[in-house]
């Protein structure tokens, strides 16, 4: 009698080494996205979000890696948004002699932070949609990606993205 076999568990470092190429878009676009801020290159984002992800022994499957990608980055993000807010920097005062570009970074850190804030006050109301936001805002990841990602239907994501998005404007604008 033979015991069943149990499936593969892929590391990190294989992972990231298939998934290289999408890891970087993804990194890229989202750098993009919020500003392109100079202190964080993709490559940089790519491996301090590896760093967070190497420790894991195995992971179940792709999607179960590209999730915790996704709350990484998220991490990554919000750690170099405080980082750059922190006292020791200037407390987040803007420099008379700041240039355009850096006025644009110093507003997306401040966007990064507050949706991060609001995103755990979201994570205690309903789970998924925190998932979402991570998948879609911090990780940058299309509806396709998210799905797969969550193991959810495309139009579930659209359904979740939209709700989210409905519920952070409100959070982030109390006026």
């Amino acid at each position: 009698m033979t015991e069943p076999s149990t499936p593969r568990r892929e590391t990190s470092s294989e992972l990231v080494q298939a998934l290289y190429g999408e890891l970087k878009q993804v990194a890229s676009r989202e750098r993009w996205r919020l500003g392109n801020a100079p202190t964080l290159q993709t490559t940089a984002l790519i491996s301090e979000t590896f760093l967070k992800l190497h420790k894991v022994e195995g992971w179940n499957d792709r999607e179960h890696f590209l999730r915790a990608a996704a709350v990484a980055m998220r991490q990554v993000l919000v750690d170099a948004a405080r980082e750059r807010f922190a006292l020791k920097r200037g407390g987040g005062v803007v420099p008379d002699t700041m240039s355009a570009a850096e006025r644009v970074a110093e507003e997306s850190d401040e966007q990064v932070l507050h949706v991060d804030e609001a995103l755990a006050r979201l994570q205690a109301m309903d789970p998924r949609l925190a998932e979402v936001v991570e998948c879609r805002f911090f990780a940058g990841y299309t509806d396709g990606e998210t799905a797969q990602a969550l193991q959810v239907s495309e139009r579930t994501v659209r359904r979740d993205w939209l709700k989210a998005k409905a519920w952070l404007f409100v959070e982030l604008n109390p006026e």
